[in-house]
């Protein structure tokens, strides 16, 4: 069977990842595998720590996509790879890896899975997730506090320096590549039920 590639962009704190997590979930275990761009943020272990923090996350140069081009790559080729792992308080790459085998369906999620060209290539099927700014910042600073070990004003200050601007030049003008434009995330229901029958038409229903 020929792999099917789903990439899902959208806004920070859209709903990306609730959406991959819905589309996974209602397929076969073993038929499907969910792929974070995060993890492919090039490792600045060679900073301190206190300079790391002042790095642009938000812009596409801080991420290794070439290697993630690699990775789908040889997975439509039918081979494994090992994915980074990567470590958001440290801002570092760990020095373990995360094995990934071929799957019927390759879930791609991130900021920036439609800026770069080679990625959008690699991508069957491109989904946007469009969600109002004020709810994506609201989801952002929670994430941020609770699973990243931000402060408040360390969130507050990355979102006007870097977040908001590149929001602005790379992410909302990569919405002209979607394929498929789900507003409000999550919560589109209707848009779910829509691409989970299209995939369960590629997978085959579940027993």
């Amino acid at each position: 069977m020929t792999p099917l590639f789903i990439g899902i962009a959208g806004g920070t704190g859209s709903g990306k990842s609730t959406i991959a997590h819905k589309l996974a979930t209602a397929l076969p275990t073993e038929s499907v595998v969910t792929i974070d761009h995060d993890a492919y943020y090039r490792d600045r272990s060679d900073l301190a720590i206190a300079d790391r923090q002042q790095l642009n996350y938000d812009h596409p140069d801080a991420l290794e996509t070439e290697l993630l081009v690699r990775h789908l790559g040889k997975l439509r080729a039918d081979e494994p790879v090992e994915l980074p792992v990567y470590d958001f308080k440290t801002h570092a790459r760990s020095l373990s890896t995360r094995r990934v085998s071929p799957a019927p369906v390759v879930i791609v999620e991130g900021i920036l899975v439609f800026v770069d060209p080679g990625l959008r290539a690699a991508l069957d099927i491109k989904i946007f997730v469009d969600t109002d700014a004020d709810i994506r910042v609201f989801r952002r600073i929670r994430r941020d506090l609770e699973q990243r070990g931000r402060t408040f004003q360390s969130v507050r200050e990355q979102y006007y320096r870097t977040v908001r601007p590149m929001h602005l030049q790379f992410v909302e003008p990569s919405k002209r590549w979607a394929d498929i434009i789900i507003p409000e995330g999550g919560d589109n229901r209707v848009a779910i039920d829509l691409i989970v029958g299209k995939l369960l038409n590629v997978v085959g229903s579940p027993a």
